[in-house]
């Protein structure tokens, strides 16, 4: 009852922000604009009919998009981009209104509506940023979080219950394990029973969900689970298996006038490569200018640091499978390569230099060539060493459909914490993923989370 309440609470709060902002904005707007000549701009109380229906058509679209509804905040990028959308949309509806309604009475300055639509975008994004650092740190508290039951304490159970001891802020609390031996401990959760005790596992300890990580398990195996947890009325989430990540572009074509799915559709194609390439070179260009000052210090010092050379290259493998050599500041003694082997944290073939920027990710700076070059991309799966991907390909299902775009500088496994030592059929999923709903914002999206994770370091040696 307190769970609902506190989604009821911060629901309504937001809405109180968006109304807050957006009549803010508009205020702030009929102020820029009588800065500049306003011949013909009124009193501001001859305006407040349209600030009631800029305001309202704001919220409104909000809500039927479902923007109060959610019981988990958005990222600040996905919050963003949510609110460029619904702001758009509700300042269109608004301008549509307003010239109905008040078209024989009050004018709408043409440079008061931009003003009005830029403030409301700028203070909605900041009103809901605050209201979403506020939420996550009550989640973060415990004040609200949402218990939930883990079917499968296999590799996938334990980094779903990985992501989500990392991520306090999702608001979840792990009761514990289904399916497994029971009264054992799996990374410090118990193990509560079987599936077929499901029903009474969830009344008992008052779970609200269940997440479901069999991506193996037969799709009767699935169903039977979904069954068992719908008689409870809880939320139901499930990890997906190879065939439905790659399900999600599945068109229906014909051979002859025989109905055929066809599967595994890549969604960079035509303009969007294009689109793609161009980004690399913008990008690419303008960070090896501004960050050249940067690489010279870190070539210097590397010399000064240890013998050997200043870059380390290495054959990895690209688009279609072609090899080429990846260019990186060196971080390790000359002689690692003797011993090769994945890179571990603490890795005793690191030099004092390599440490640092290791962890900082600097050493992967000289890619950027590579990318101008077009041997690889800002933004695809991380290339592995020829070696390793003819181990990869005989164990890991559909694991060369990686390699059916270019090679990336950072992707999307690396910034959901797939980094180093971490499973390649795991990484192999959310490469797949990438390649089958690429779009440019997600592409920005990667590359804005990058910058903040290589910053900080995280899940980097």
């Amino acid at each position: 009852m307190l769970k609902r309440r506190m989604n009821v609470l911060f629901g309504i709060t937001l809405l109180i922000s968006d109304l807050l902002m957006s009549g803010l904005a508009f205020g702030l707007a009929y102020r820029l604009r009588l800065l500049t000549p306003h011949d013909g701009v009124l009193e501001f109380y001859n305006y407040v009919g349209m600030m009631i229906v800029h305001v309202l058509s704001v919220v409104t679209v909000f809500f039927l998009r479902r923007s109060y509804h959610s019981r988990h905040p958005f990222s600040q990028l996905d919050e963003f981009y949510n609110v460029v959308g619904s702001v758009l949309l509700g300042a269109v509806t608004a301008i549509a209104l307003i010239s109905f309604l008040f078209k024989d009475r009050v004018d709408y300055p043409r440079l008061m509506i931009v003003y009005a639509l830029i403030l409301t975008i700028i203070l909605v994004t900041l009103g809901r940023l605050i209201h979403t650092s506020l939420r996550w740190m009550l989640l973060a508290q415990g004040l609200g979080r949402r218990k939930v039951l883990l079917v499968g304490g296999g590799d996938v159970g334990r980094l779903i219950l990985q992501k989500i001891r990392q991520s306090p802020r999702l608001g979840y609390e792990v009761a514990g394990f289904v399916n497994g031996e029971i009264g054992s401990v799996v990374m410090g959760a118990p193990v509560l029973g079987q599936t077929e005790d499901l029903p009474t596992l969830i009344e008992n300890h008052g779970i609200e969900e269940v997440i479901i990580g069999l991506p193996e398990a037969s799709h009767e195996e699935i169903l039977n689970i979904v069954s068992l947890c719908e008689r409870e009325r809880v939320g139901i989430r499930v990890f997906p298996d190879l065939f439905q990540i790659m399900a999600s572009e599945v068109s229906i074509g014909d051979l002859g006038g025989l109905p055929l799915l066809t599967m595994r559709d890549v969604a960079l194609r035509g303009w969007r490569l294009t689109l793609k390439r161009i980004l690399d070179v913008v990008i690419g260009g303008a960070a090896l200018t501004l960050l050249s000052p940067l690489m010279m210090l870190t070539a210097l010092l590397i010399k000064l640091d240890s013998r050997g050379p200043v870059f380390f290259v290495q054959d990895r493998t690209g688009l279609d499978g072609h090899p080429f050599p990846m260019l990186k500041f060196r971080s390790m003694r000359q002689d690692a390569e003797a011993s090769a082997t994945w890179t571990t944290e603490n890795d005793p073939r690191r030099t004092r230099m390599g440490a640092i920027i290791r962890k900082l990710s600097v050493d992967e700076l000289p890619q950027f060539i590579n990318v101008l070059l077009g041997d690889m991309s800002l933004v695809g799966p991380r290339p592995e060493q020829p070696t390793y991907v003819e181990q990869f390909r005989r164990s890991i299902p559909r694991y060369m459909d990686r390699h059916r775009e270019k090679a990336g500088l950072t992707g999307w496994a690396q910034v959901n914490g797939l980094r180093g030592d971490t499973s390649i059929a795991e990484r192999t999923k959310y490469d797949l993923w990438y390649i089958e709903n690429w779009s440019l914002w997600l592409d920005v999206k990667i590359l804005i989370r990058t910058l903040f994770q290589g910053l900080t370091g995280r899940g980097a040696y």
